[in-house]
């Protein structure tokens, strides 16, 4: 009787009292053999693909029921409250800050390398026997589109602050068209690529600061498109959309991740 006393006395705080989920132990080991696979994958060990995609499948069943239960809290049973907001305001800003370290590790050991090359690669950069993209090709254009994608979602923003429905389906539409298209071009880019990920150190730090950037691009899209599908099914109303507008800053931070890397990598890595 206590017990239950105790438990009808806590609902009636601000916070979010989450209930016991198999998502987050799911996703945990889902995640452990996505990444063992894949190294063994890469190494050519027997049935190595298949256990990758084994991965692939369960962290993204995992993730789908863990965001399916979030969004029905936040939607229908009114669990984000003010404070909860802003908690989750707090862990999302932090997150990005960690990602943000993350590319500074790999543009550390881009312009350790560039700055001051080793004589094994020549003692230039890009190195010897390396032809470097063209930084006004498809790496202009595609900066083209991801800048404007993101003005078009801040656009879509704007429109449901507004209450304009249309507007903001419309803006958060192009945004998600724009970044299937870059992912796209990326991907045609790596395959006329007149140099590897094992081609030395350049194309090592080539490979992984914009593969890393486009595995970003892939996570944004697919978190622009739930707060499209959200906004189809009224979901979002003008003051209440956190998901929404925590996916416009993920979405601005992987743009300006790519300013830097266009600059760095594309222009001034290939001079």
């Amino acid at each position: 009787m206590n017990l239950e006393l105790l438990r009808l006395n806590l609902q009636f705080n601000p916070y979010h009292l989450v209930p016991q989920s198999p998502w987050p132990i799911l996703v945990s080991f889902s995640l452990l053999a996505y990444t063992q696979s894949g190294v063994m994958f890469m190494h050519g060990y027997p049935y190595g693909g298949a256990l990758l995609t084994l991965g692939f499948i369960l962290t993204t069943f995992g993730m789908v029921l863990w965001f399916r239960d979030i969004i029905k809290e936040a939607t229908f049973e009114g669990a984000h409250t003010t404070q909860v907001q802003n908690g989750l305001v707090i862990g999302f800003v932090l997150f990005i800050v960690s990602e943000a370290f993350a590319f500074l590790s790999i543009f550390w050991a881009f312009f350790h390398s560039a700055l001051s090359p080793a004589i094994e690669i020549g003692g230039c950069w890009p190195p010897q026997g390396i032809t470097a993209l063209n930084p006004f090709a498809i790496p202009l254009l595609n900066t083209i589109l991801l800048l404007s994608s993101g003005a078009f979602v801040t656009y879509g923003h704007h429109a449901l602050l507004q209450g304009n429905r249309k507007g903001a389906i419309s803006g958060t539409l192009i945004t998600v068209v724009l970044a299937i298209i870059f992912t796209a071009l990326q991907g045609y880019e790596y395959a006329q690529a007149p140099f590897t990920i094992a081609d030395s150190v350049f194309g090592s730090a080539f490979f992984c600061s914009t593969g890393l950037h486009g595995l970003h691009v892939i996570i944004g899209t697919l978190f622009i498109l739930v707060g499209l599908f959200r906004i189809i099914n009224y979901h979002f109303t003008t003051k209440h959309h956190l998901g929404y507008e925590a996916s416009i800053l993920y979405w601005h931070f992987v743009d300006v991740v790519w300013l830097f890397l266009f600059i760095a990598i594309y222009y001034w890595g290939s001079n």
